[in-house]
């Protein structure tokens, strides 16, 4: 039966108040590429109601500040980006970042874009699609049906769930890239950018980081400092371990005249190219999420890479293959586990997901870049729930959980019951303030 205009707009609105209540009390979250917003950041998005209609197209210069607008009423706007922009620069101790980007997928386009034409060559060196890269680098995404690129893979070593350096750099050497890129979307462990960031200069060619999964963890010093280790640039989304609004950034030193011409050139595809609307009402929060991290990043990233490996050991010792067993692991906010014992990455989401645990199926270096639909494994995140305040027993009682489903120990609806209960003795978000009444005194007080 066909629905009309009134019963579409009430299914709408019921649809979404079951979704804020399933996701967001319901249910125990590990998708690794989500992030969980403090209340004040909540508090601050909606604040910024009017920001969201605004358009403020212009060009910044190179502090990542505002140059020129193209429109008027923006005094207070121009004060936001400014404001956002500083922040991010003091959080990641860098000279220049542009906050427009309207997510860590935008960031890689501009980027990409930006380097491919500022070095007149369009080979790229990337980790493989089943490696852990993300869908943008591959010649199936951006990088390749967008931008035009011929993509070249890094040498990656399975044993050690990471980029073999000494091989990578042959193929540098050989390949000639304009770009080299590091980072991803299956990301254990910190990739060998010392070593490989100086043969990027030998060959002339720009290595740009996409730290979208672990730009909290950067910010938290819990990861590698990818700027100190010798990458140009960093991109990243906003809302992963670094825990703010869906957005996007990218992040750079000006140092030399050869930056000055790579920061110019993503600028440049940022804006004219790829942005117009640069979703405004993002930036207040993003900022404020800048502060936050400055002021609780590092106890979150700890906790979040502590919590990280204690489930890699526990579902180890339930039998379960988790991949990196002899680097601990993980050093990042998550973990890869193979399942094809079980059925599969399909199979043992679907059931996982019936017992209100929330997980994505993955691909596995191993694996049949092709088979996407089943692949062998899940990639799961802890950066939702050490935020919610779970701490290392609080995980292990979680891996018991997911071991009885992976392991079809119990039926699926009794776990449910225990993941509920669970999920109900958390209820507050850590990390951060409470609201922006808190976060106003607390600026004051360190002023």
């Amino acid at each position: 039966m066909k629905q009309n205009l009134f019963e579409t707009a009430l299914k709408l609105v019921e649809a979404s108040r079951n979704h804020e209540k399933y996701r967001d009390t319901e249910c125990i979250n590990l998708i690794a590429s989500e992030g969980l917003k403090s209340p004040a950041v909540k508090e601050m998005l909606s604040l910024s109601q009017d920001l969201e209609s605004r358009y403020a197209e212009g060009n910044n210069d190179l502090e990542g500040h505002i140059k020129v607008r193209y429109y008027q009423g923006q005094k207070y706007i121009t004060k936001i980006e400014n404001c956002t922009a500083d922040l991010m620069k003091k959080l990641f101790n860098c000279n220049w970042v542009d906050v427009r980007l309207v997510s860590g997928t935008h960031a890689n386009l501009a980027t990409f874009k930006g380097l491919s034409t500022a070095t007149k060559r369009n080979g790229m060196v990337v980790a493989p699609l089943s490696a852990g890269a993300h869908i943008s680098h591959d010649y199936t995404g951006l990088a390749g049906e967008v931008i035009g690129l011929e993509t070249i893979n890094h040498v990656y070593d399975t044993d050690e769930m990471n980029i073999d350096p000494d091989k990578s750099a042959e193929v540098i050497r050989k390949a000639k890239p304009g770009i080299i890129t590091f980072g991803g979307s299956l990301f254990l462990f910190p990739h060998p950018l010392k070593e490989l960031c100086e043969v990027a200069r030998e060959v002339g060619a720009y290595t740009v980081y996409d730290g979208a999964h672990v730009l909290g963890l950067i910010a938290g010093g819990q990861f590698q400092n990818p700027l100190k280790e010798g990458a140009d640039f960093i991109t990243a989304s906003t809302h992963k371990t670094f825990p703010g609004p869906q957005g996007g950034v990218v992040i750079a030193n000006l140092e030399d005249k050869r930056m000055k011409v790579g920061i110019k050139s993503v600028q440049r595809s940022i804006f004219p190219l790829t942005t117009s609307n640069t979703h405004l009402a993002r930036l207040p929060a993003m900022g404020l999420t800048a502060l936050e991290m400055k002021v609780f990043g590092v106890e979150l990233a700890k906790q979040t890479v502590k919590n990280a490996r204690v489930a890699g050991e526990c579902l180890f010792e339930n039998g379960v293959k988790v991949l990196g067993e002899k680097n601990g692991f993980t050093r990042s906010h998550q973990i890869a586990v193979d399942v094809r014992e079980y059925g599969g990455g399909k199979k043992v989401a679907e059931n996982l997901e019936e017992a209100n645990i929330i997980v994505n199926k993955n691909l596995l270096p191993y694996d049949d870049q092709k088979d996407k639909e089943n692949p062998s494994g899940l990639r799961i995140g802890f950066q939702d729930v050490t935020r919610r305040g779970f701490k290392e027993s609080d995980i292990k009682h979680l891996c018991g959980l997911m071991v009885d489903v992976i392991k079809g120990k119990r039926p699926l609806h009794d776990v449910r019951e225990d993941t509920m209960a669970l999920r109900q003795s958390f209820k507050e978000i850590k990390y951060g303030f409470q609201s922006i009444d808190e976060t106003v005194k607390y600026a004051k007080r360190h002023c």
